[in-house]
């Protein structure tokens, strides 16, 4: 991420982006993308389809075509490529669970100063919350948003870890599973198995279905803090789990991970990695604040704090891959 200098005209814009986000929260969440489609259509119609007053929706469409998210011509409102390809939900390309996701940590980043001064998250769980803390439609915001966003990156990120002749991979946390399904797909001899919560299995078995890959992924109910993890796998995939714990639950589920390994399985993990100094790679440095006002214990770790973690639950090898994501993650592999 380039920065640009700082000074009263970038400091302003920086604290006044908010505005843009939440105009496109609010787009997400009334489903303007796709309520427009392929159409070309005014505000009263779209104010109906979406339940929204006419005036205000004017406001908000004006502004989405003044984002460049619109075109508006003759008072008629249409989408733009980008939007029709990445904010309908007609498109497969849709990321709009992870728009939504975002816009449930609004109000807890709008508290920071609190959590920098207690050390602790200003989360308040829902009446519905589950044991991650989230309610339902939180809880499918943020499951779907990790499909989305595993959608995009995966088909790219497997071409570059080698299973060749592997044949049983965990998916540790691994939500809808998108991740075990497009390793499956790259290595027809492959097997998994998905370990997450209770309450992912709905989301994860559509998601598996949807991937006809019901004969070759299975679901198993557990909690990777709470409980051993089953056993005989060749590979053990870790994909954005470890940022959601303190460090010494992180070192006890790379221990688990290092049970459920037979002699010379593979461990990757998936994570975003900062630098020995903490502040760069940007995002996983900005990451490390979204878990501080969200969790009670999360952060982003170091690459060295990583291969400790590696090295003191017996593995060797320990390599840092040749690859950045889209929001400058990384994949650290090594052997039992």
């Amino acid at each position: 991420m380039n920065q640009q200098p700082w000074h009263p005209g970038t400091l302003l814009e920086t604290s006044g982006y908010f505005w843009k986000t939440c105009t496109l929260h609010a787009a997400v969440k009334l489903d303007v993308f796709t309520v427009i489609g392929e159409k070309r259509l005014g505000a009263e119609e779209i104010a109906a389809q979406a339940g929204a007053d006419v005036d205000a929706a004017e406001r908000l469409l004006s502004a989405l075509a003044g984002m460049e998210l619109l075109v508006k011509e003759n008072g008629l409102y249409a989408n733009t490529e980008a939007a029709a390809t990445y904010l309908s939900t007609s498109s497969p390309r849709y990321i709009g669970y992870m728009i939504l996701h975002h816009h449930y940590l609004v109000e807890l980043w709008g508290k920071l100063d609190q959590s920098v001064k207690t050390g602790k998250p200003v989360r308040e769980a829902p009446a519905d919350a589950d044991a991650t803390g989230k309610g339902d439609a939180e809880r499918e915001a943020f499951l779907m948003g990790m499909f989305n966003n595993a959608s995009l990156m995966a088909p790219g990120l497997v071409t570059h870890i080698d299973l060749g002749g592997r044949r049983r991979l965990l998916d540790m946390g691994g939500g809808p599973g998108t991740y075990a399904i497009h390793f499956c797909r790259q290595y027809p001899n492959l097997t998994a198995t998905v370990f997450d919560l209770p309450t992912t299995r709905p989301f994860a078995e559509k998601t598996i279905g949807r991937f006809d890959m019901a004969d070759r992924i299975e679901f198993a109910e557990g909690s990777y803090l709470a409980h051993e993890l089953p056993g005989g796998y060749d590979v053990v995939w870790m994909s954005h789990i470890l940022h959601g714990e303190g460090y010494e639950d992180c070192r006890k589920m790379v221990e688990k991970a290092w049970r459920a390994l037979e002699d010379g399985g593979m461990i990757i993990i998936h994570e975003f990695i900062l630098d020995e100094t903490g502040a760069k790679p940007l995002f996983p440095a900005l990451f490390s604040l979204n878990m501080l006002v969200a969790t009670e214990n999360g952060r982003a770790y170091r690459e060295a704090e990583i291969a400790d973690m590696l090295k003191n639950a017996g593995f060797k090898d320990i390599t840092r891959l040749d690859y950045s994501g889209p929001t400058q993650s990384g994949l650290i592999t090594a052997v039992k």
